[in-house]
């Protein structure tokens, strides 16, 4: 049987729901300019990026990766949150949600690196779980010392307009309480991701998940929402597309989510 289109049923399981959990990846910040993962063009084109996601590859080429991230970090401090993350924001209000699923919980697990999310929710006392970390932070390959920052260049030699100036490794940003090589504060691939137990935890528990802008195929997020249905929780789609995994949701909103986010959660109808 395929999944539900039925915008008012949601709405009427949503209600008697009590533990939400979103599973966000990178299509809800899609329409904030934001390129997905395997995007970018320019240099990039010539390189696998997912083999630039790794501690080994950071260590053979540092200057080569952080030139990928910096490129990355610029599309994020140009970019603004945008319908979808503040329609997650709002079923995140109590009052809000008050409204719409009584005595809820409520907790979005992001994918993402952007930070969008934890920007749209500035004003609202909600956890937000990012497990891939944030670009905006750099970790200290010394010390472990991580550190928020929105500066832009990060270290002047990366500010470079030339991709093909050359650049040495004590060009490149070092931490200031050790001096020791800085790298981008994203889990990279063969790495552990972040908050691992408290996810774990609100999977067990949830009876409504809700899948936002992605294909479910990086795990371990890609299970979560199997592990909820499995369990006798409702899953809920939110994606651009239908993929050959989605039998298993029980509903399923085709669109861009800043479009379907807004009309389901908060009957919110598109101007265009």
């Amino acid at each position: 049987m395929p999944p539900s289109t039925d915008a008012a049923e949601f709405q009427r399981i949503l209600r008697t729901s009590k533990h939400i959990v979103a599973i966000a990846g990178a299509g809800l910040s899609a329409a904030s300019g934001i390129p997905t993962f395997r995007s970018g063009g320019g240099l990039w084109q010539t390189h696998d990026v997912t083999k630039l996601a790794t501690p080994q590859a950071f260590a053979a080429d540092p200057v080569l990766v952080w030139r990928f991230y910096h490129a990355r970090r610029r599309a994020i401090l140009a970019a603004a949150p945008n319908a979808a993350h503040y329609a997650l924001a709002v079923l995140a209000l109590p009052a809000y949600r008050a409204a719409v699923a009584p005595d809820a919980r409520y907790t979005l697990v992001t994918q993402n690196v952007d930070s969008l999310s934890t920007r749209a929710h500035r004003e609202v006392p909600s956890p937000i779980l990012e497990m891939h970390g944030r670009l905006l932070d750099t970790l200290c390959t010394g010390c472990g010392h991580t550190e928020h920052t929105t500066a832009d260049p990060l270290c002047p030699a990366l500010g470079e307009a030339d991709d093909a100036t050359p650049i040495a490794i004590e060009q490149l940003p070092h931490c200031l309480r050790c001096g020791a090589l800085l790298r981008p504060g994203v889990v990279w691939f063969d790495e552990i991701p972040h908050h691992l137990r408290a996810i774990n935890a609100l999977v067990e528990k949830a009876d409504l998940c809700l899948v936002v802008g992605t294909s479910s195929t990086v795990y371990p997020a890609a299970g979560y929402a199997h592990e909820i249905a499995e369990n006798g929780g409702t899953v809920a789609v939110f994606n651009s597309e239908r993929t050959d995994d989605d039998d298993f949701a029980h509903f399923f909103f085709v669109g861009p989510c800043e479009e379907t986010l807004p009309r389901v959660l908060l009957n919110v109808q598109s101007s265009s």
